[in-house]
């Protein structure tokens, strides 16, 4: 908006210079007596300047009717009838520039006559006052022709953008189906595996209680492990617009996965100071991160206490912390599981905390304990 006044107020400016020089011309060629007071023509120029900035853009014929008019008889006037005829050609087209051009022409034809018939200097007068007009129209249809190129331009431009996005969107698609397939026929068919044997020992004849415990605890981990893996396979296989928000686990959901920790074995530790406002995403986030300590602990340091706290709220932003020494000496040869790790759970918890603006470090203490700890942002 501010740039259309801007561009409105530049016009008028050299419309009115124009029209100021054309005055001053006229009056010097043919005479002072030949025109009205200085008085009337500035006067008629202040309100040719406010209808000029009235009427330019909602109604750009009548504003060329009526400058057309007044040019005639007032040259001051004559710069802001110039612009207002380029405007008409290119606002409203050249069939209402030619109306506006007739009516300019007959205004001239009749009033520009002299006693005896009309003379060499009326035509030559009429001739210029015509010519003009026709360039004026020209380049106003010129100025429409170059807006059409532009916004045909634009238009082309957006449905070229639109069509890139869209085949983005659709390798994006074919990706995810692709990574849905590869982790359905592989990863859900070693953890059914994984549930089969474990629950298929659970009830095997001789084993002691506490094998049966530990296998029962395996066969639910398994089963927990294929209900995520599915729904992240539903994820995948989502349409780009379709709703993937599903439910996740928060700061409420770490109770149980503290208890599920206890039952495979672990020693676990959870302190948690929390208001009842939700910390919104960074809630999701506190999970994942104690979910991921949670399992660096039983592969790297199987049987030491971990120690889990958790405090927050609004304005001070939450807070996730968790510690545990080495691993106990004789829970496995070499301090631990045996189990594949390649750091890659933290570099993914690092990605994770730098995406909604929290900080994360881990590293060893000086009283010999492993800690893990993260801020992130309350933003319910």
């Amino acid at each position: 908006m501010r740039r259309r006044w801007t561009y409105d107020l530049v016009i008028t400016a050299i419309g009115v210079v124009l029209g100021v020089l054309w005055l001053w011309v006229a009056r010097i060629a043919d005479g002072e007596e030949e025109f009205a007071p200085l008085w009337f023509e500035f006067g008629g120029l202040a309100v040719a300047v406010a209808l000029f900035l009235w009427l330019r853009r909602s109604r750009p014929v009548l504003l060329g009717l009526l400058l057309g008019v007044a040019g005639i008889a007032l040259p001051s006037v004559g710069g802001l009838s110039a612009a207002a005829l380029v405007g008409v050609a290119s606002r409203r087209g050249a069939p209402w520039a030619f109306l506006v051009f007739a009516v300019d022409a007959a205004l001239v034809l009749s009033l520009f006559q002299e006693e005896g018939g009309p003379t060499k200097e009326y035509w030559e007068t009429v001739a210029v006052l015509l010519m003009a007009d026709l360039v004026l129209i020209s380049a106003g249809l010129l100025l429409r022709s170059h807006r059409a190129l532009v916004r045909s331009a634009e238009e082309r431009a957006r449905q070229a953008e639109e069509g890139q996005r869209l085949r983005v969107e659709e390798a994006r698609h074919l990706e995810r189906e692709r990574l849905a397939r590869e982790m359905h026929d592989v990863l859900a068919h070693r953890i059914s595996l994984l549930a089969v044997h474990a629950g298929a020992l659970e009830v095997r004849r001789g084993a002691s209680e506490e094998e049966a415990r530990a296998a029962g605890v395996i066969r639910e981990c398994a089963y927990d492990a294929l209900e995520d893996l599915r729904e992240v396979i539903g994820v995948l296989r989502a349409a780009p617009d379709a709703d993937a928000d599903r439910p996740q686990p928060g700061l409420a959901d770490l109770s149980a996965l503290v208890e599920e920790s206890r039952r495979a074995g672990a020693r676990v530790e959870l302190t948690a100071d929390l208001p009842d406002d939700d910390p919104g995403r960074a809630g999701r986030h506190a999970y994942r991160i104690v979910q991921e300590g949670l399992t660096n602990a039983r592969k790297h340091a199987p049987g030491a206490r971990v120690r889990v706290t958790v405090a927050g709220g609004p304005g001070d932003g939450l807070t996730v912390e968790l510690a545990n020494p080495a691993a106990v000496s004789g829970a496995l040869p070499g301090g631990g599981t045996g189990l594949p790790g390649a750091g890659a759970g933290l570099i993914g918890l690092r990605e994770r905390v730098d995406l909604v603006g929290g900080r994360i470090e881990h590293g060893w203490t000086d009283a010999g304990d492993f800690r893990l700890r993260a801020w992130l942002p309350w933003k319910p």
